[in-house]
């Protein structure tokens, strides 16, 4: 099972191992957007990132697709 979700990057913010990268889950602003604000009207992630190269490749305001898929 995959389950695709979609999430803005509001903020990148200094912590004290590197990096947590704030996300939200999209509402609008396109038809793709509105499409999955129908079945993920609300949602929210925190990532920490240890990693500078790694933190880099989020951006504020950009979105970006999350892929949730059983592990077993």
């Amino acid at each position: 099972m995959t389950t695709r979700a979609k999430f803005k990057c509001r903020a990148i913010n200094p912590s004290a191992d590197g990096f947590e990268i704030d996300l939200y889950a999209v509402t609008g602003g396109s038809a793709e957007n509105e499409e999955f604000f129908k079945y993920t009207p609300a949602g929210s992630i925190k990532l920490g990132i240890v990693s500078a190269d790694i933190a880099t490749q989020f951006e504020p305001g950009q979105s970006y697709f999350v892929d949730f898929t059983n592990a077993e």
